[in-house]
């Protein structure tokens, strides 16, 4: 091994954590990837031997890596250094799908066995992971899980505070244009935790009632809160209707 860049050495440190492989065998896969990560680890992964990768020698060295010092659990600091590793933000949507395949209970915390039991699915691609959002049953599956993932242990609603942050990353997926008066209604008028049937509910609304409102049906069985939602929208003028041409627009 001779004249590696630093960002070749560093990569090649990268993938001998996330993988336990050897430094030799590491630099064959970046190399044949022309040092690309993530092309790197499907080449490896590509290969029958790599089974050997899941003994569990070494699933227990690369959990030890990331576990806490003082909790058998793998917390904050952990996750920050596993995204380091993976090359991804930690406030990355795509760390929201990894916790959904793990079936992660809390945000923010992995145990043992949910980490050791799980460590296949990092041999997927990120970018694989993060299409996944772009699939419709996909998306709601990890919508659905975001709400237990993120509230509070022992608490059955989700902070308000939490649930715009939610709402905010993952609608930017989805592109929904009434996120941000949604979450400005909420500040002004709501200031609640919110139940699991609001957050659910609130996905489906994004998903059939138009941005308009042009296919609102008042009579529908909204929660009252969206419905409340939707009155506050008219009364600040967000939504306007033109009598003449049965239009609207949103400002």
């Amino acid at each position: 091994m001779h004249k590696l860049t630093r960002g070749h050495r560093d990569k090649l440190h990268q993938f001998m954590a996330i993988t336990g492989t050897s430094e030799k065998v590491a630099h064959q896969a970046l190399k044949a990837s022309d040092w690309h990560l993530e092309g790197a680890f499907d080449v490896f992964y590509s290969q029958p031997q790599i089974k050997a990768f899941t003994d569990s020698r070494h699933l227990e060295e690369l959990y030890n890596r990331y576990k806490d010092s003082y909790v058998d659990m793998i917390l904050a600091d952990g996750i920050s250094l596993l995204c380091d590793d993976l090359q991804v933000d930690p406030q990355d949507i795509v760390m929201l799908v990894v916790s959904w395949h793990m079936k992660a209970n809390t945000m923010c915390e992995f145990s043992k066995q949910e980490f050791i039991d799980s460590l296949e699915r990092f041999r997927e691609r990120i970018p694989y992971m993060r299409s996944e959002l772009k699939d419709d049953q996909k998306f709601r599956e990890i919508y659905n899980f975001a709400f237990g993932w993120a509230k509070e242990k022992g608490q059955k609603s989700l902070a308000l505070d939490t649930a715009i942050g939610m709402w905010q990353l993952l609608f930017a997926e989805k592109q929904w244009l009434l996120v941000d008066h949604w979450c400005q209604f909420l500040q002004a008028r709501h200031n609640k935790a919110i139940s699991r049937d609001t957050w659910s509910q609130l996905l489906e609304f994004a998903r059939t009632v138009e941005p308009t409102l042009s296919n609102y049906d008042a009579e529908g069985a909204w929660p009252y809160l969206i419905d409340e939602f939707v009155e506050y929208l008219n009364e600040n003028g967000i939504i306007q209707s033109s009598q003449s041409n049965d239009s609207s627009q949103i400002r």
